[in-house]
Formats: C-alpha cells, structure tokens, sequence
C-alpha cells in the first residue's frame, strides 16, 4: 500500500476528551473516529488490526472444536422474559418497540438466543457435545462511556457457547476454552494473567478472566507470590490469619464528643486511634431493605461479595436521608452497636477488641466496642477487598497486586438457562434431561484497545507482531529523488512478492513527519532510503521497540527483515 493512498488521518493534538493512552494513540494514529458517545468509527488500521485478532481467535476456536454461526443482534423481549433476565439485566439494555409495539433488546450477550436455538433443533443425547461461536457487535448502553473502546456502547466479541450431557462434559469444554484462550492471548504477542473471577450478570458457579496487565488497567488482580493462584479483587478471597494477639481485657464503652468529625482519618488524628483499630459501618439497600455492613477502618468493602452473599438482585449505598429516619444519624457517625438493622460484618472484626465506631448520633462516637458483647451481626461473611499483603487462601503465600484489563472471560453456566428456558435432551434411558452449559467471550475490539495501553512509548504505538496492521513501513527521505524512489520501489516489489504486508511512505512530506507518523501508528520495522547510506547500496533498518538503528546492504536487509518477521 502507498501512504499517499492510504487513509489514516494522524493528530498532532492530543485530543480533548481521551483520557487513556489507548483513546488518545487510536484517535491520534488515525485508527478510529468518534460517532457518538461510545461509538466509534473503525478507519482503515483498524480494521486490519481486528480482522488478525479475529483471525487468531477463530483458527484457535475450530481448533477446539467450535463452530461458527451468526446470531441476530434484535433479540425478542419474550426471550429475556422467559430467562428472568429481561428486568435483572438492568438500564444498561437497549431495549426498543417495533411498529406493533412489540419489545426487542440490541443484544448485550447471546444466552437467550442461543440457547433457544440448540433447544429447538437438539433432540438426543447422539446430538451432544456441541461448540457454537460468533463474533458479532454487542451493545450496552453505559451510563458514562469513557476510556474510548473500553467503555463503549457498541464493540466487537467472539462469544462461544458449549452445550453438554453433563457437568464432566462442561469441564472438558472449559478446559478446552481454557487452554484455547490462552493460546490466543500468547498468540496475540500480549503480557496477561488467568484470574479466577465473578459471574456477574452472565451467573455460573465458576469463572475465569484473561487480564491484559497493563497499569492504566479498571481491574485490581492480586495473585500469590507462591503459587498460581490469582483472582481479581472482586472474587479474591480473604483469609485471617492465626490469631497472635493476646486477648484483651474488654474495657466499659463510652461514648464521646466528636463535633465535626466524619472520616476514618480525622477521627485517626483526633483520638490517635489508628484506623485498624476503627471499624466502618455502611448502610445499603438490598431488594428495598436497608443493612449495615461493618469492616475495619482501612478497609475497602466490596460490594460484589456483599451482594452475592446477599443473594440481591439490586444493592446500591443508601441515601442519607433513609439512613437518617431509621438511624438517627448521617453518615460518619454511624455505628453497630444499638443498630435496629441487619448487621453484616467481616471477618476481621471478630479479631478487633475494644475497637471504636459511630455511635449513630452526630457528633458521637463510641470507644471500646467488642462483638457478641456489645452487637450480635446476623451474619459474618467476607465482604472486604482482599490487597497486597494479605495471605494466599490457598498456600498461606503473600498476595501481590496489579493492574490490568479484562480481555476476556470464561464460565461455567451449568443449568442456569436451560433449566429457566426449558432446553433439554433426552438420554439413554428416554428421560429429558436439561442441557449443561458454558459460555466463553473474547472483547475484540477491547483486545485492540488494551494492547495499545499495554504496547506503547511517547512516540505512539508499538503494536506486536502478528497484530500490527502492517508489519514494514519503507521511508525514502526525499520522495522527489528518483533515486531514492527507485530504491524504494524495488524493495517495496520485493517485499510484497514474499508476502509481506508493507507500506511505501511515497508522500511528499519531510523525513521528520514520516518518522514520527511511522512512529506513532506503530509499523513494527521501518527501512529508511537516504542519499547518505544509498550511495554506500545501504538503507538503514530500525525494530520500532528498539532505539538503535543498523546498517544494511540492499542484498542483505529482505532476508534480514524477512527473519524478523518470521519469528513472530
């Protein structure tokens, strides 16, 4: 392809509204265009870079046996009904009314339809196992689309569903996915993580994501410095570790004046109480009923623990002016002890003696709390943010924490929409029985973006290999120089008659533009023709993940390129 025809309208602004270096170098290099909130235009690069992610994830999937189909992306309301997902999935449906005034939904995920299809046509237990995959737009309606492709309202996924006799049948497939995936994202040239995860919206009793680690990641993974485990924060387990602490003798409680203070930390420097001696107390609503959650003072709750073990359709913090008519007080002065609500607490706290709280009156606090004493909690569950430090729940190692961004995710659905949309087969015996299921997402379009944010320096993207849209990028300094033109054109024949994907800089720009534009879309390895080496039958040759450049004679650069490529 010749830059002069090629559309990739660069930026040397960055733009106003990206916030992240994916957003920004997408937008910069010309690989995208904004729509509209969430929806973006993919340009030319773009595409190329997808179609060879699609590529990898569909050789690996036929690999696994996966078979490929197209779904409808208008989905019927009576589907999503009929699962109980219709008013659970929440606002960030689109749902829409035809001329009939008939409900639909763009499909956010492809349970319902999929599953309505193997029912229909899977009569035997002969017809199973069975691996059914596509990639498709998806669309979500974010409250806040931000960050570009990773938080959009319409983006590309694979998603694949298997279809079993039985539980032993879904492992086998999630191993198969599991171990497909993995190839995927090593394939893909990226730097990533295998955490155990929660199901979320999708539901199933086990789930694994694919983290892209990168520092601008939205997910906090921790994972042992021992042993594989490694989970992201929403799933990660908290364990307490043998009690070493010599019990206390449990002091009066007292309540005392706090005027003003509201946070852990002010109380920290007014009292000198440190804040692992504190507990908090948070008021939610669950299914419309108002709980408390305590936890220590320097801890983070996490809410999806505390809804899971909740079994809520719905949790979200409390208003002040609900905790005030059933508490007697605003937050920041909220406390276990006299609370007439379900309490819930965290493991920890059994371990604290003589700790302080709100003493839900404003400006009250109260010292030497102990539980059992002083408030009984209608149950004690993990609820809190396991983080760097804590123990292993598995080998007793140390957990170490990093960030990332989930690229993809795997999980065992098990009954979960068979039984709910009456999708069974019959077994040996002539019984029905009801279809295992498993269900296994790729983002696409999230892939792309999370590379950039993993694969980048100042000067732009530095894509991999096997995803780069194009793999050379031949520079002449001086397009109207017929001799460098020359020299250009004839590597460039060259290269293409061996399969190589190039690109020839033939506009009529100064070297320090095509450098920079080279640079910033990222070309993996850039060949540079100028008058200096060109007398010498030499052009220069630069890996863009590297600084230096090297010397080469025009016999010997096509073999030295072509063995760089080769390893990819």
């Amino acid at each position: 392809m010749k830059a002069s025809q090629l559309f990739f309208p660069t930026l040397r602004e960055l733009p106003s509204e990206a916030e992240i270096i994916s957003h920004q170098l997408l937008l910069r290099a010309g690989y995208m265009r904004k729509t509209g909130a969430g929806i973006y235009s993919y340009l030319p690069l773009a595409v190329r870079v997808l179609k060879k992610i699609e590529a990898i994830v569909r050789e690996e999937m036929d690999k696994a046996d996966g078979q490929e189909i197209l779904m409808p992306i208008i989905q019927p309301r009576e589907l999503w009904e009929k699962s109980g997902r219709w008013s659970v999935y929440g606002d960030e449906m689109f749902r829409l009314l035809d001329r009939h005034n008939r409900g639909f939904a763009l499909g956010p995920t492809h349970e319902e339809i999929i599953t309505t299809l193997v029912d229909a046509d899977v009569q035997s237990y002969r017809d199973l196992p069975l691996m059914l995959y596509q990639i498709q737009n998806k669309y979500r309606d974010e409250i806040r689309p931000r960050f570009g492709l990773m938080r959009g309202r319409e983006f590309i996924m694979k998603d694949l569903y298997s279809f079993d006799l039985d539980d032993a049948g879904l492992d086998v497939a999630y191993k198969k996915m599991y171990s497909a995936y993995r190839a995927i994202f090593t394939r893909l040239g990226l730097d990533f993580r295998v955490v155990e995860a929660d199901s979320g919206a999708i539901g199933g009793n086990e789930s694994h994501e694919f983290v892209v680690l990168a520092e601008s990641g939205e997910s906090v993974i921790v994972y042992c410095d021992q042993c594989d485990y490694a989970a992201n924060i929403e799933k990660a387990e908290c364990i307490l570790p043998e009690n070493s602490e010599p019990p206390q003798p449990l002091r009066e409680m007292e309540k005392i004046s706090t005027p003003g203070i509201r946070t852990i930390q002010e109380l920290v420097e007014s009292l000198g109480h440190p804040a692992h001696e504190q507990a908090k107390t948070l008021m939610y609503m669950a299914d419309g009923e108002l709980i408390a959650a305590i936890l220590r003072g320097d801890r983070e709750l996490n809410e999806i623990k505390l809804k899971n073990a909740l079994q809520v359709n719905e949790l979200f913090m409390a208003d002040e002016t609900t905790v005030r008519e059933q508490c007697g007080a605003g937050f920041g002065s909220l406390g276990p002890v006299g609370l007439n609500l379900k309490i819930y607490a965290d493991p920890e706290i059994t371990r604290l003696q003589n700790f302080s709280a709100g003493a839900n009156q404003d400006d009250y606090h109260i010292l030497n709390i102990n539980l059992g004493r002083d408030f009984v909690p209608e149950k004690i569950i993990d609820i809190r943010n396991a983080q760097a430090g804590d123990f292993c729940p598995h080998c007793g190692g140390t957990l170490q924490s990093t960030r990332g961004i989930e690229a993809g995710h795997i999980f065992k659905l098990g009954t979960k929409y068979s039984d709910a949309m009456d999708a069974t087969y019959r077994d040996q015996n002539g019984q029905d029985q009801p279809i295992v299921m498993g269900c296994y997402g790729i983002g696409i379009s999230r892939t792309m973006a999370a590379a950039v944010e993993q694969k980048n320096d100042n000067d732009g993207i530095v894509w991999p290999l096997p995803i780069a849209p194009y793999q050379l990028i031949i520079v002449p300094v001086n397009s109207k120089k017929e001799e460098q033109m020359q020299a250009a054109e004839r590597l460039y024949r060259e290269f293409a008659s061996r399969g190589v994907e190039v690109i020839l800089d033939d506009r009529d720009e100064r070297a320090g533009v095509k450098f920079k534009d080279a640079d910033l879309i990222g070309i993996p390895v850039r060949i540079t023709i100028g008058p200096k080496s060109l007398q010498e039958n030499q052009v220069e040759v630069k890996k863009r993940w590297e600084k230096e450049n090297i010397l080469l004679t025009m016999e010997q650069v096509v073999d030295y390129v072509l063995e760089i490529l080769n390893r990819a």
